[in-house]
Parts: C-alpha cells; structure tokens; sequence
C-alpha cells in the first residue's frame, strides 16, 4: 500500500502563486506515474497535470501555461506549482500514484493522499 500525504493547501487571493506537496515513503516512488486531481465543491473529480516515472509532464487546457508539475525521486515527493490562482481553482487537491502510464481517469489511480484544501478568495 502507497501511502501519500499531500501539504500546502491554505487560503491565498486572486493572482497568488502557491506549491502543493505530496510525500511517500514508497521505495519504488521512481517507478510511479504520480498526477494531481481536484474536486470542487459539487463537482466530480478532475484530472489536473501528470508525471510519468520518465519525467514527462500531461496537463489539461485549465492548467496549461499556470501549473506545473515535478518530480524529486531522491525526496520521494511530488509538487505542484500553481500561479495566477483564480476562484474557479477553488478545489481539494488530491495526489495520487499509480503503476503504468498516466491516465486522466481518476478511476484507474490507485492510491490515493487524503486531500488539502486550497481556496482562492480575497
């Protein structure tokens, strides 16, 4: 069982920048596709930027150009970087990881941090 735990979330303005973490133990975290989900209030699960094992980096057109993802093998942790934070990034932020390719169904992630709050609001 991959056990992730996601940090970072608070309540920033419009405009702001902020990075969100999620850590492992894991000892195979290399050989993991990790990605970053969100779910806003009412809404269903959204796939938000990937990261294979390789290093390659899958995003959506929200996210394009605003958020970007990495990888520290070495740290076993993945970020995500998110600038020009608008209302509608308003969301629970969930890491994920699983073993294979990334895919932007959440349904064929396998395990799963417990979420942290980020709420864009002045």
């Amino acid at each position: 069982q991959v056990q992730l735990v996601e940090s970072g979330g608070r309540l920033v303005q419009p405009g702001d920048s902020l990075r969100l973490s999620c850590a492992t133990s894991e000892p195979t975290f290399s050989n993991l596709a990790m990605a970053w989900f969100r779910q806003a209030p009412g809404k269903e699960r959204e796939f938000v930027l990937g990261i294979s094992e390789s290093g390659s980096t899958y995003f959506t057109t929200a996210t394009k150009g605003r958020f970007t993802i990495s990888r520290d093998n070495r740290k076993r942790t993945v970020y995500l970087q998110m600038n020009s934070l608008n209302a509608e990034d308003t969301a629970v932020y969930y890491c994920t990881a699983r073993r294979g390719p990334v895919v932007e169904s959440s349904a064929r992630w396998d395990y799963w941090g417990q979420g942290t709050q980020v709420t864009v609001s002045s």
